[in-house]
């Protein structure tokens, strides 16, 4: 493909219908921690063991990335989003006549998780970003949105089928809805990436780039960095409908809060993606990383309602751009031939950080019947995650990338 499409009409097009995809296959992430409590009654375990599930989702979703990114780059993005359509399917048609925990857990590591939701994340994000170069920031922030859209709009959807229909018919009725969305949808972004960077000729790539920096390091960096940005993240995110059960709120205001929190997000990544066509993906990365350390500590004195939601939705927007800023960061200092696998496995460590993240807070509520030290771990592994935001922005910030120089 010779033409210039970068900014095309097709391609802010595309960006939409691969939202609107990543929404509705972005329900893997958000679908556990609706029903945990249920789950928890449902098995009789304690809330530990009712967060595995959500563990191994999260660890096939990060495993799974790395395999979709792959397909992306050398397939295009259609092949993993048909892929990932009808293991959803088949997921929550298995989840809904699980008999056990393990059963459950498992279906969600393989089929929601691994093969599933991971097809319409990373490799959505990697896709885009190879359409877009002077608006790639709020691109990637707009396609970053359809996890937390999901995050806004399936909860209180599946709080209310959990309600009146049970919960095992609504895992059914969600592999139904995707079965049937996902492939059409997957038709109209079939075509493939230009071959070639966005406004011409392919950009060359020096490792000098990187101001004394491999590639290697900086890939492993920005996996740490995902790692605990998400321990962090996942103490609000997955246990917030647990906490308000356990205030004696109830699971349907919980929900509430966990929508609020996530809309608050969509508003986050698009602010934070027009901040990096600004300021750059490096000062984004460190602002947001901070603003999330801050609102962490909010959660210890809240326990009333209006509190709650008002943190809930503080936290929102503060840590909606740290996620997107790593695709960004891969797309300027490496080549576009490798933002599937590399943005990937990037996105997959920070999925990692929330299965450990949930678990973590999980077993730390078990220990001491309280979130608070959980909050107070989420802090701290936000620290290690700040240390590196700092070290990255004073080893690269100064220093203009050469596929930005060629670019002008």
């Amino acid at each position: 493909m010779n033409e210039d499409v970068s900014e095309s009409g097709y391609a802010w097009f595309r960006l939409a219908v691969s939202l609107l995809i990543s929404t509705i296959g972005g329900v893997g992430l958000w679908s556990i921690a609706v029903v945990m409590p249920t789950v928890e009654a449902e098995f009789g375990v304690d809330r530990a063991d009712a967060s595995l599930p959500f563990t191994l989702l999260m660890i096939g979703f990060a495993a799974g990335g790395v395999l979709m990114g792959k397909l992306t780059d050398r397939f295009g993005l259609a092949i993993p989003l048909w892929i990932g359509a009808a293991a959803l399917g088949a997921g929550y048609a298995l989840a809904a006549w699980s008999a056990t925990l393990w059963q459950f857990a498992l279906v969600h590591l393989v089929l929601v998780g691994f093969l599933g939701s991971s097809a319409t994340f990373g490799p959505v994000i990697a896709d885009v970003s190879r359409w877009f170069f002077r608006h790639r920031g709020i691109a990637v922030g707009v396609a970053s949105c359809g996890s937390y859209l999901a995050g806004t709009i399936w909860p209180p959807v599946i709080q209310h089928f959990v309600e009146t229909a049970g919960w095992r018919a609504t895992h059914l009725g969600i592999g139904i809805f995707c079965l049937l969305t996902i492939p059409p949808l997957a038709f109209l972004v079939r075509r493939k990436a230009p071959a070639t960077a966005p406004g011409g000729a392919a950009r060359a790539w020096r490792p000098a780039d990187l101001n004394g920096l491999t590639p290697g390091l900086l890939q492993a960096l920005l996996v740490i960095a995902g790692l605990t940005c998400c321990i962090a993240m996942a103490m609000p995110q997955v246990h917030i409908v647990s906490l308000c059960t356990d205030l004696g709120y109830g699971t349907a205001r919980g929900a509430e809060m966990l929508s609020v929190m996530l809309a608050a997000g969509v508003v986050s990544r698009l602010g934070f993606g027009w901040l990096v066509d600004r300021i750059g993906p490096l000062p984004t990365f460190l602002i947001s990383s901070a603003l999330q350390a801050l609102s962490l500590l909010l959660f210890l004195p809240s326990d009333s309602l209006p509190s709650l939601f008002m943190v809930s939705a503080l936290f929102g927007l503060a840590q909606g751009g740290i996620v997107p800023t790593y695709a960004s960061i891969i797309r300027r200092y490496y080549p576009a031939s490798e933002a599937g696998t590399r943005i990937g496995t990037v996105l997959g460590a920070t999925l990692v950080g929330m299965a450990l993240g949930g678990w973590m807070s999980g077993a730390i509520f078990d220990l001491t019947l309280s979130y608070d030290l959980a909050f107070l771990n989420g802090f701290f592994w936000n620290l290690i995650n700040l240390g590196i935001a700092v070290f990255l922005l004073l080893q690269l910030g100064r220093r203009t990338p050469l596929v930005l120089r060629t670019a002008r």
